[in-house]
């Protein structure tokens, strides 16, 4: 059990999900853990951050074992472990390690990675879900990643869907529902700023 705070935000594909984390860890000055979480399971797993990221948040493992998108670094690991692990499963079993190690150390926000249920148990856990109207997610993944308007809700069907299939198979629980989380934010009604705002306001009340 840890006094720290963690601030886990959990979010659809272009609802600003991760500008929200960005910003809050920013404002309340405490570290922000998101894709640099891949880059240290890598690290540690002996992998390149490449392969941890093509099963990052996914369940592609489970389905490709071996023969995931870097056969030589996933052979070079696997010769020293347990055979037969699917790489997703490694990269989440390091992930969890790494998360709780973050969360004992000091407060922080932690964006993505089933992280409300490795910290679910922690008192001074803020647990929230970020979802936005489909239009305005359309328009931040068209300018952002500079797509039509269909390849860029094609690329949100497909990511929320990852997502959704990946925390569902390691906890259990309905991906995005109020069972789920503490708190859900419509980014589009509140705005980005209404989001951190609220957060923050939770987390000062806490400390």
């Amino acid at each position: 059990m840890t006094k720290n705070t963690i601030i886990t935000i959990g979010r659809q594909f272009g609802s600003g999900g991760h500008e929200i984390g960005n910003r809050l860890a920013e404002r309340l000055d405490i570290p922000l853990y998101d894709y640099n979480l891949i880059r240290m399971a890598a690290n540690e797993l002996g992998i390149s951050a490449e392969t941890a990221q093509n099963v990052d948040e996914t369940i592609l493992g489970r389905f490709l074992s071996a023969y995931v998108v870097n056969l030589g670094d996933y052979t070079a690991f696997m010769s020293g472990q347990e055979m037969g692990e699917p790489l997703s499963d490694q990269v989440f079993r390091c992930q969890t390690a790494i998360i709780e190690k973050l969360a004992q150390r000091s407060s922080c926000v932690i964006v993505g990675r089933c992280a409300d249920y490795i910290v679910g148990d922690y008192s001074n856990c803020i647990n929230a879900f970020i979802y936005a109207y489909k239009e305005d997610r359309i328009r931040r993944i068209m300018r952002i990643y500079k797509l039509t308007e269909k390849q860029a809700w094609d690329k949100i069907k497909k990511t929320d869907k990852e997502r959704k299939l990946y925390y569902e198979a390691h906890t259990g629980r309905a991906w995005g529902s109020i069972e789920a989380h503490q708190m859900l934010f419509n980014a589009s009604l509140l705005g980005v700023n209404g989001v951190v705002d609220t957060l923050e306001a939770i987390y000062r009340s806490k400390r």
